[in-house]
């Protein structure tokens, strides 16, 4: 029987604080932005526990701006050794804010796309059901390829997800091809067109 040490700590109401601070400030500093990852799948309705940080899409020609906007409302922020995205810290909980998904730089055209969604509260732009569900395909690798993570995001999205599309893009790389032929088999998409 699990013990409480033994279980992760839910990080759901933190994450969502700080997540709602850097939004507000982004939304401040007039800089285009859209929230990434869990916390935005959280934003779209998925029921998730929240651990470990927050991600937010920017484009790599506004991080200067965005990080004066941040430092200016208290944010610490630092340059990892990783060039693809800035590090930043507040009331003890991680964010990310990236220039480029999966190796693909943030556009304003992705930006564009994002819907302006209510996180905890505050009104922001998160990425769009099909962005969101592509940007987690495109990350996986031999490294990281955890389809237990993927799979109630892809459940709880997937009537809002343009699913030939990411079949287009992505069908073609055997981990997130494998992925789709999983939701499949499980009947949670229609097989739809094969890519070429």
């Amino acid at each position: 029987m699990a013990t409480d040490e033994t279980l992760p700590l839910d990080h759901t109401q933190s994450i969502l604080e700080v997540t709602k601070l850097v939004g507000s400030l982004l939304k401040t500093s007039g800089q285009p932005f859209a929230l990434a990852g869990s916390v935005a799948a959280y934003a779209q309705g998925v029921p998730l526990s929240l651990q470990h940080d927050s991600d937010f899409c920017v484009r790599r020609q506004d991080s200067e701006a965005i990080v004066k906007a941040l430092r200016d409302g208290g944010v610490e922020v630092r340059q990892p050794p990783e060039d693809w995205l800035l590090k930043a810290n507040a009331n003890s909980e991680e964010i990310d804010l990236i220039f480029e998904l999966a190796h693909r730089p943030v556009t304003g055209e992705l930006l564009d796309r994002a819907e302006l969604l209510e996180v905890d509260s505050v009104r922001m732009p998160v990425l769009s059901p099909t962005d969101l569900v592509g940007s987690l395909l495109a990350a996986l690798s031999e490294h990281h390829c955890d389809y237990s993570a993927l799979l109630p995001i892809a459940r709880a999205l997937r009537e809002r997800v343009d699913w030939d599309q990411l079949r287009q893009e992505h069908g073609s790389r055997p981990l997130a091809d494998a992925f789709l032929y999983l939701l499949q088999r499980l009947e949670v998409i229609d097989a739809g067109e094969v890519p070429s």
